[in-house]
């Protein structure tokens, strides 16, 4: 066990955001993402939500201050009634553990799905939420 550190985050994700270098991409897929069939690389993180983890996460990962978007979500699909609240939660996560206050990219979903597959690693999350899916690039500390 290590101090300061969240139970959350586990000894396999803290090896792969170490791993990760400045550009490098970080999945978070809701429960319902695909990510076994998308992943290079796979985390588990059954029973977890996504703002929690992403909270943990930032305490600890360094954000791509230099790029246009440090984040990008899945675009709804078009009649989708769905709302996106969990979209503000993030925003304020990002905002307080990141200083993040750029907008967070809307990608279409067949895009989406395409960068992911070049992503560094994906997390798969128990998240409930629809279209809660969050990509994260990385910076330098």
């Amino acid at each position: 066990m290590l101090k300061g550190i969240s139970k959350r985050i586990s000894p396999e994700l803290i090896k792969l955001m170490m791993e990760m270098g400045h550009g490098d991409e970080l999945v978070l897929g809701d429960g319902n993402f695909p990510a076994a069939s998308h992943a290079k690389r796979l985390v588990r993180c059954d029973g977890q939500a996504i703002p929690e983890l992403l909270e943990d996460i930032l305490s600890l990962f360094p954000v791509d201050t230099n790029a246009q978007h440090a984040f990008a979500v899945m675009r709804v699909d078009p009649g989708d009634p769905v709302a996106t609240p969990i979209w503000e939660r993030y925003r304020s996560i990002a905002t307080e553990r990141a200083g993040s206050s750029k907008p967070f990219e809307e990608m279409e979903r067949q895009a989406f799905y395409n960068r992911v597959k070049e992503a560094y690693a994906v997390v798969a999350t128990s998240e409930s939420a629809l279209y809660a899916n969050l990509i994260i690039r990385k910076g330098v500390v």
